[in-house]
């Protein structure tokens, strides 16, 4: 008899007209997953968006991103978010469904409607997730998150309730390589009238303005932490961070100590970026900062201490006094865009 193919749910996000990005890297989340169950038995990563009408190719890219199937549960109401609707919706998809799985990304939207869903379902809920892995002997969900202010990792296996749920971290991981050529059934649901039925309305959607760019969304940031001394010196860090039109991030040290404003954390009570660059100066590198920047693309670190943990995940390190090397690279920057604009306006 052959054996039921367990299923891996990846909470989708729809954004204006399109796809949240961070739905993607839910996705490689769980085709990484998917590979590893697979051993023990066949499994499939299916992604649950619901949304108002979107366009067909906007919901195939989820296709395009890993989703074996995407159920795509479509309605105009679903376009202001309420949660009780989306969780009543959901709660009967899974029990209809049964997924072994359920992931979503740890957003504002997966961080309101996965614990709705978990009591509705008397699941487990593991929030804020580092990593993900699959124990070998039992097929279950390892589910790594940071424990006690960040000090220890902590990680937790449900064994008998279903689905497995959690939330992982934005930018925690990379997104897979879109491949327009991938197969997937992608399956629309008009949901009942009767999830609709809440004593909640939605009266308006009010943006934050903000003329900084989120760290979390730059493809660059220079950091500070303790080793710039004091908050007077995060000028050094701004200084730099222009230069290279990059964000400005910080430790969680610089900004327990009132030097920076929390926005701007990287690590595990922070926020998690995997820029192309990350500039560390003054940054030790202790396991909370290293969790929220380890992944990104190339790292600069710049310290005094030779033996900081920071120097071993950096693919460049400057051991040096950061008030004598920084004013040098800023200069050198500004020169070589200086020419650069130069060659620009004379080609």
């Amino acid at each position: 008899m052959k054996s039921r193919v367990r299923e891996i749910w990846t909470l989708a996000e729809a954004s204006g007209d399109g796809i949240n990005p961070v739905s993607y890297e839910v996705l490689a989340r769980g085709v990484e997953l998917k590979a590893k169950l697979d051993e023990i038995a066949e499994a499939k990563v299916v992604a649950v968006l619901l949304a108002r009408s979107l366009d067909d190719d906007a919901v195939r890219t989820l296709v395009h991103y890993g989703a074996d199937e995407v159920l795509y549960v479509r309605d105009e109401r679903l376009a202001d978010f309420l949660v009780q609707n989306t969780a009543s919706i959901l709660t009967d998809l899974a029990g209809e469904r049964k997924p072994e799985i359920f992931l979503a990304a740890a957003t504002t939207y997966g961080r309101t409607i996965m614990p709705y869903v978990s009591v509705r379902l008397n699941a487990g809920l593991t929030a804020d997730c580092t990593v993900l892995d699959i124990e070998p002997e039992s097929g279950l969900l390892l589910q790594t998150r940071p424990a006690i202010g960040g000090n220890i990792l902590a990680t937790i296996k449900t064994e008998s309730a279903r689905p497995q749920m959690a939330t992982v971290r934005p930018h925690s991981t990379r997104v897979l390589p879109p491949d327009v050529s991938r197969a997937g059934l992608v399956t629309q649901i008009l949901p009942d009238d009767r999830h609709f039925r809440s004593r909640v309305k939605f009266i308006r959607f009010e943006s934050t303005s903000d003329d900084e760019m989120p760290i979390s969304e730059a493809r660059k940031v220079v950091s500070g932490g303790r080793g710039i001394g004091k908050a007077e010196n995060m000028a050094l860090v701004h200084e730099l961070a222009e230069a290279l039109d990059a964000g400005v991030g910080a430790s969680r040290e610089a900004v327990d100590r009132g030097w920076i404003s929390y926005p701007h954390q990287v690590g595990l009570s922070g926020k998690t970026v995997t820029p192309d660059l990350y500039l560390a100066l003054g940054i030790s590198g202790s396991i909370q900062h290293l969790a929220g920047m380890q992944t990104a693309e190339h790292i600069v670190a710049i310290n005094s201490d030779p033996d900081a943990q920071i120097f071993k995940v950096a693919d460049m390190g400057i051991v040096g006094n950061l008030f004598d090397v920084v004013p040098v690279l800023i200069e050198k920057i500004r020169r070589a865009r200086r020419a650069d604009s130069q060659e620009c306006r004379t080609a």
